[in-house]
């Protein structure tokens, strides 16, 4: 199969290309869209036959949920059995936004879009060429993230390229992610609303407005591999490099000298060495950095939002950098810290080491 990238450049053109992508997707095809926060891989939500094209695309397994994106509110109604107060609160302040909300699912959704769940994740994203996407096709578009299963999300259309290459037929190319996490994911099916994934939307602000909010444990923690994950990205590995990637936790003095000493013993087998760090701490690194340790600034503390935008796209450039193994510092500051770690957990396949009382 031949994938083609079509560019979406806020000229008259976008509007037959948009047209063009609606009707494969309505058709069954699938297609490759910018979002605020990642790219997704767009499928008719309501055909049964599309949900599995995407599953078979990705290689991402049937019980990992899809998300249903919407372009109007008016579009929910017939999706969902129920629409809770909760729900109304959070539509009327983040949508449309980076805020994905889980209801019991109608009839009208079938179980391969949901991994079989009663549930259905419904998102109504605030970029232009996705609404005008969800319009033009007419339905509800299922859409995860671009990327084949367990990899980092892609940020732009060449890392969809990367990945997707051969698998589908379209890619429409918007440019970089504006905020380059997937979205908050709050499950208000249940009587206490609960995060089951962060983004930029975080806790402060979700208690704000609905006061009592609960976090999954898998949010913080490993999954438990025996239960059905309710949500996308709870339950597999995700975000990962082919390098294998550690975290390290403590003071910023302990974790350079570790990380460095780390650097050493690798450089005498020959190897070489990435640390992801903040731009805050660079100084601590720089008289070890050279041929045997790589240092990666995602960004500085003082701007959180820096780093999540870098965060995938430093993750799919490690594997290009030569390196043996890679060292991650923590990035816990500020309200999108949870999301960033959440990724960082993940993508390093729960391998920490915690400095904080050695």
């Amino acid at each position: 199969m031949e994938t083609i990238i079509k560019k979406l450049d806020g000229s008259e053109k976008d509007r037959e290309v948009l047209r063009e992508a609606g009707e494969m997707i309505r058709r069954g095809d699938l297609v490759a869209f910018p979002t605020e926060t990642v790219y997704g891989l767009g499928g008719n939500g309501l055909n049964p036959s599309s949900s599995r094209a995407i599953y078979a695309a990705k290689g991402r397994p049937s019980d990992n949920p899809l998300i249903l994106h919407i372009a109007d509110r008016e579009e929910l109604l017939p999706l969902v059995r129920e629409i809770p107060p909760a729900a109304e609160k959070l539509m009327e302040a983040f949508w449309p936004g980076p805020l994905t909300l889980i209801f019991k699912k109608s009839e009208l959704v079938p179980k391969e879009t949901t991994g079989g769940l009663d549930t259905v994740a419904v998102r109504m994203p605030s970029h232009p060429g996705a609404a005008a996407l969800i319009r033009a096709a007419g339905v509800p578009i299922a859409a995860p993230s671009a990327n084949t299963s367990g990899r980092p999300s892609p940020t732009c259309a060449e890392h969809v390229y990367q990945d997707l290459r051969g698998r589908i037929p379209l890619i429409l190319d918007g440019g970089e992610c504006e905020i380059g996490l997937e979205s908050t994911i709050v499950d208000i099916s249940r009587r206490i609303p609960e995060i089951l994934r962060p983004g930029r939307i975080g806790l402060a602000a979700l208690r704000q407005l609905l006061g009592t909010v609960s976090v999954d444990p898998a949010v913080l923690g490993k999954p438990d591999e025996k239960t059905a994950p309710r949500a996308p990205g709870m339950k597999y590995r995700h975000y990962a490099p082919q390098v294998p990637l550690t975290l390290v936790a403590g003071p910023d003095e302990k974790r350079a000298e570790y990380i460095c000493e780390a650097a050493r013993r690798a450089a005498e087998a020959g190897e070489k060495t990435g640390a992801l760090i903040c731009r805050e701490t660079l100084p601590l690194y720089q008289a070890e950095a050279g041929d045997h340790l790589l240092l990666i600034p995602l960004g500085a503390r003082s701007r959180p939002e820096e780093t999540a935008h870098s965060l995938f796209g430093t993750l799919r450039h490690l594997d290009e950098c030569g390196l043996s193994h890679v060292y991650s510092e923590t990035f816990d500051e500020g309200p999108l810290g949870p999301a960033i770690m959440n990724r960082l957990r993940k993508a390093a396949a729960f391998d920490i080491r915690d400095l904080s009382e050695s």
